[in-house]
């Protein structure tokens, strides 16, 4: 099984713990078999491997998220990386093209496409295996999966099929419509559109060249700032007549903002947070070093991480998106594939940062032209490189870099360092890297 997973979007709408770097889907609320956090691309990532250990899964992303993806998913899963977001039709059309040119897929495999935040069980996957072997056996260009809707949403786009058998052609399509017309589509056996697409790789790599000006994956990524912002639904999917939809009705949620993710997270309260007995259905996420004491909150959710502090009604939650717009703050934490970085003061002049390396792992060899930097070692063992000198560091090591100087530093264990940034123009910007010397 070849699949897509489409893993964009920014965090407006599970703010404080996500923003532009890390989005809903890197966010760890799920626990696995053995008890340990994972986020929701674990989640899936884990689900299609139980279902088909062999598929191949390349995760369609924008170059902010590729650091978050590496760190949860190791660096040899395939990631095809768009150089700005442009919706869902570019970005399937250039990860078709790098299947296909860089990848070595035949164009007469079929591929399915699968947005990365559903919360399912594993008959989906189930499912969408099936959906590849549909595409590739029959005769129809593009087959779907409906979701069976379980109330009249006003928040999904409907697929009205032309029977109520497993497999159906396609009839229409339904924008998202008032309660009253869903729940009118419903009776009629409409389904709701899952955006999951499967198809022959040939199919979608012509469709590209008839509606994109592009030669090769290479080419196609070069000119991608050109394309138009379309969702792949306008721009192929409602022009199709070759088309069926796949019936599926197993566990399906769309966890899209908090109210939602507080039926499917694991735990009620995760990091420190104390709640007395007269709180009832309040979700607590705690990611400071700080406890959090909530008291007779019914229905809520409470979220605070280095980013900000969030207390609302979960129904509420869900509109919360334009009020986060107007906070305009720098992010404070992020994941790299090395690790990870949290702000913990700035100032005029300053920045401090705790920096934690995984085992194994190192920050790229670059320098700063604007900032010196301090490292001061808290935790673990490992070594730096500074203008090609190498140094083993330890706790209580301290280490001085000054505005120019290449360096990097290795971890050998688990590495906890406080990172002091001293300038006047301190930017992520402000970034020159290097090959490291062998």
């Amino acid at each position: 099984m070849n699949i897509v997973l489409l893993s964009g979007g920014s965090g407006k709408r599970m703010w404080p713990l996500s923003n532009d770097i890390r989005s809903k889907q890197f966010i760890k609320l799920f626990k696995n078999d053995e008890g340990e956090y994972e986020s929701m691309v674990q989640r899936v990532y884990r689900q299609i491997r139980t279902v088909d250990k062999n598929a191949n899964i390349t995760i369609a992303t924008s170059k902010t998220q590729v650091s978050a993806i590496h760190n949860q998913l190791g660096e040899h899963v395939s990631v095809c990386v768009e150089p700005t977001r442009r919706d869902t039709f570019p970005a399937i059309a250039l990860a078709s093209a790098y299947l296909h040119d860089e990848l070595g897929v035949s164009r007469d495999d079929s591929v399915v496409v699968c947005p990365v935040d559903p919360y399912v069980d594993n008959s989906y996957y189930e499912a969408v295996a099936k959906m590849g072997e549909i595409a590739s056996e029959g005769d129809k260009n593009i087959t779907l999966m409906g979701i069976e809707p379980t109330y009249p949403s006003e928040k999904y786009g409907y697929i009205i099929p032309q029977n109520k058998g497993e497999l159906s052609a396609v009839s229409e399509f339904k924008e998202k419509p008032d309660a009253e017309t869903a729940e009118r589509y419903i009776k009629d056996g409409a389904l709701w559109n899952g955006g999951v697409f499967a198809f022959r790789l040939s199919y979608m790599l012509d469709k590209a060249h008839s509606l994109l000006d592009f030669t090769d994956y290479r080419d196609l990524y070069n000119r991608y700032m050109d394309c138009s912002k379309i969702s792949f639904d306008y721009a192929v999917v409602e022009k199709e007549e070759s088309i069926q939809v796949l019936r599926y009705s197993g566990e399906w949620k769309d966890v899209g903002t908090w109210n939602m993710m507080a039926e499917v997270m694991a735990d009620e309260i995760k990091g420190k947070a104390i709640t007395d007995e007269t709180t009832t259905g309040t979700n607590v996420i705690n990611e400071l070093d700080i406890p959090i004491l909530v008291m007779g909150a019914k229905n809520m959710v409470v979220a605070a991480s280095g980013d900000g502090i969030l207390i609302a009604d979960k129904d509420q939650s869900s509109y919360m998106k334009p009020y986060v717009e107007k906070i305009s703050t720098d992010v404070r934490f992020a994941e790299k594939s090395w690790g990870s970085y949290s702000v913990i003061d700035a100032g005029e002049g300053y920045l401090n940062v705790k920096v934690i390396l995984n085992p194994g792992n190192r920050m790229s060899y670059h320098s700063h032209e604007f900032r010196d930097e301090v490292w001061t070692v808290l935790s673990g063992r490992g070594k730096t490189v500074i203008d090609g000198m190498e140094q083993v560091i330890n706790p209580g090591d301290v280490v001085t870099m000054a505005a120019g100087c290449r360096h990097t530093v290795i971890a050998e264990t688990e590495l906890t360092i406080l990172e002091a940034q001293l300038g006047e123009n301190i930017s992520v910007s402000d970034k020159k890297k290097y090959e490291l010397p062998v």
